[in-house]
């Protein structure tokens, strides 16, 4: 399913093998929070999704993991940016800024967390909104 929605959006999509289920739940435990089931779904069907210009549309799990802790724990961030901690990270523009569920409440909404502002904004209404839109736009700043 989420191979077919990736590829109508842009046909030279690149996918990954699929995420082995105990490191999804290895994921959960280390991030001490549920995936959401959609990220879930497309990470059991490929570990990640490659886009346009190689940018990661979908991080891989492991560096969705890495750079999670990484934004909750790094001090240095927490003293130039809000917290993160409502904020589950799981792709990128390329150019800093990343994309995002909420996990505080829970929602299927994609918010945009741009990095030289540390503005905090929705830009689409699933996973299947954020790739047929992030996939089939040229450029970076397609939620602009």
């Amino acid at each position: 399913m989420w191979r077919d929605i990736a590829g109508r959006a842009f046909p030279e999509a690149e996918f990954r093998a699929p995420a082995d289920p105990a490191a999804l739940s290895a994921a959960e435990r280390r991030l001490g929070c549920t995936l959401p089931p959609e990220l879930v779904g497309l990470l059991r069907e490929s570990d990640g999704i490659v886009g346009p210009y190689g940018v990661d549309a979908v991080w891989p799990l492991e560096q969705l993991v890495r750079n999670n802790l990484h934004f909750r724990s790094d001090r240095s961030l927490a003293g130039l940016y809000m917290p993160f901690d409502a904020l589950l990270f799981f792709g990128d523009n390329g150019s800093g800024d990343q994309f995002a569920f909420v996990q505080t409440p829970p929602r299927a909404d994609i918010f945009v967390w741009e990095h030289e502002d540390d503005s905090r904004r929705w830009v689409a209404r699933d996973l299947t909104d954020y790739l047929g839109r992030s996939l089939a736009e040229d450029g970076d700043d397609w939620y602009q």
